[in-house]
């Protein structure tokens, strides 16, 4: 019999208590209540969803006999991982080794668990019984305070009738709701008027064919207002490094936007916001670093010899506490009348009506327009970069292409849905890998560069030699892995300059332009 196929998971009405469902029960079937206890349940996850996109539950049941962390499939209610613990810390690699610790990290990465709702409830967990009065089934029942109480079979091998028998009951005769484990997660955050998957760092915005460029660029800067705003006090407070990052994000397409969706705001206007976001992004620009080195201190750290793996220890604590100063210094600029003045004359002018004399040259052309314009201007300067650079040329010219590459990729977001979905997303993949070659190539090299002037100023700290040892060979590694950078551009723009891909860009944008 495929149990799959019976449901095990129920939600009650809202009226039913636990009491009366208890009692109802009792006339249906024999039972005993082996266990009741009061219980704290928490759910945890990312800010950006990373376990509820997974189909994860992430939950703390907290009572006076126990307290432990468990992974549950949101769909199935199989139980992935267990541990044993009194709290859920904030970040992987602060769990005990094991399954849990295993499988949250390949999920979330570098982010932080958060706390997504808490809920009191009443746990009674009963024994189904036969003649002899054997257990044949386990039933827990989950009484909430605020929320639709839960019922779960637990089913017992051997008994899959009597797991039928009873789900049948609950489904036909008592007419009661089969539904997911997940649900009451999805229940409490309604609760608090939350829904699954309200944040994410990828841009979203749908767009009118037809509407003024004025308009919608407005829209689209009120939306990235939204995601600096959102992830405002946590890069304040340093909760994990993607707030930060994210932040930056924002600022770097506002500032995109500015430059490259033209003249549709007047030029005073985009003069003085320039030149705040480009304040924004140099403030935010020394943490982020340390953030990224500190995030690939592991990396780092595999690609050195065993011999000289934990030589560079030293270097780890000499980033945190660059880290630590520079989050200090960018804590006290986040929450400076400077800042907090001009973002919130940004966000008063994004909501004021659009100006009807003193507007952009731009502001009355369709956006889909000027969209086509853009795009396809960029797209034509990026290749004439890229075909101009050969063996010989300097780093900066591949620099400068990377430059270009991020602007067509940014117009590109901002008007996603002014174009076909399938050709965009095979468009941004394209020059997604295009951008990956040339970002390696200016990350190793500026790596390189800072690993040496981070060994200059450590040695006025009397570390052992066989740091400096250990930072030498790694320096040497990135080095490796730069050239190895610049030697693929070639091909990767070849592949990026293929016919297909230019009739695709021709084809979407050119004919308008």
């Amino acid at each position: 019999m495929n149990m799959t196929a019976i449901p095990l998971h129920f939600e009650l009405p809202d009226s039913l208590t636990a009491i009366k469902f208890l009692k109802k029960l009792n006339k249906k079937i024999d039972f005993e209540i082996s266990a009741q206890q009061y219980t704290i349940k928490t759910f945890y996850d990312s800010f950006d969803w990373r376990l509820y996109n997974a189909d994860i539950v992430c939950e703390l049941n907290q009572s006076k006999s126990a307290s432990h962390v468990s992974l549950i499939n949101r769909k199935t209610g199989k139980v992935l991982a267990l541990e044993r613990r009194q709290d859920v810390p904030h970040f992987c690699e602060q769990f005990q080794d094991g399954r849990l610790k295993t499988q949250l990290s390949s999920i979330l990465e570098m982010r932080a668990l958060l706390p997504l709702s808490q809920l009191p409830l009443q746990v009674y967990c009963l024994n189904v019984l036969n003649k002899d009065k054997k257990t044949i089934l386990r039933i827990k029942l989950e009484a909430y305070e605020s929320l639709a109480n839960q019922i779960s079979l637990q089913p017992l091998r051997g008994y899959n009738k009597a797991t039928q028998k009873v789900s049948s009951l609950l489904q036909n005769t008592l007419e009661y709701q089969p539904t997911i484990p997940g649900s009451t997660l999805d229940h409490a955050l309604r609760a608090q008027g939350r829904k699954p998957k309200d944040y994410s760092s990828r841009l979203s915005i749908k767009l009118d064919a037809k509407m003024r460029a004025d308009q919608a660029s407005i829209m689209i800067y009120q939306k990235l207002l939204h995601a600096i705003k959102i992830n405002e006090s946590n890069t304040i407070a340093d909760i994990d490094s993607e707030f930060l990052h994210d932040f930056r994000v924002a600022i770097r397409r506002t500032r995109a936007g500015l430059g490259q969706i033209k003249n549709t705001l007047p030029s005073v206007v985009i003069d003085k916001y320039a030149t705040f976001f480009a304040w924004l992004g140099q403030i935010t620009g020394p943490t982020r670093d340390m953030d990224v080195y500190l995030l690939n201190y592991k990396q780092f750290q595999a690609a050195l010899p065993d011999s000289l793996r934990e030589d560079i220890s030293p270097l780890y604590a000499f980033l945190k506490e660059k880290q630590i100063q520079a989050q200090k210094e960018l804590a006290g600029k986040l929450n400076s009348p400077a800042y907090r003045e001009q973002l919130a004359d940004w966000e008063h002018y994004l909501n004021e009506p659009l100006p009807k004399k003193d507007k952009g040259e731009n502001a009355d052309l369709s956006i889909k327009l000027l969209a086509d314009r853009r795009i396809w201007k960029v797209y034509k300067r990026l290749i004439a970069e890229g075909e101009s650079i050969t063996d010989t040329s300097a780093a900066e010219e591949l620099h400068d292409l990377r430059k270009t590459c991020k602007k067509l990729r940014y117009l590109m977001e901002f008007f996603h849905s002014l174009y076909p979905k399938d050709d965009m997303k095979a468009l941004v993949k394209s020059l997604k890998e295009l951008q990956a070659v040339l970002g390696d190539f200016q990350d190793y090299e500026i790596q390189e560069v800072n690993i040496k002037h981070f060994s200059e100023e450590m040695m006025a700290k009397n570390i052992p030699s066989k740091t400096f040892l250990a930072m030498g060979v790694l320096v040497q590694h990135l080095d490796s892995l730069k050239c190895a950078a610049r030697n693929d551009f070639a091909r990767q723009f070849e592949l990026f300059e293929k016919i297909e891909t230019q009739n695709s860009f021709k084809l979407l944008f050119a004919h308008k332009a």
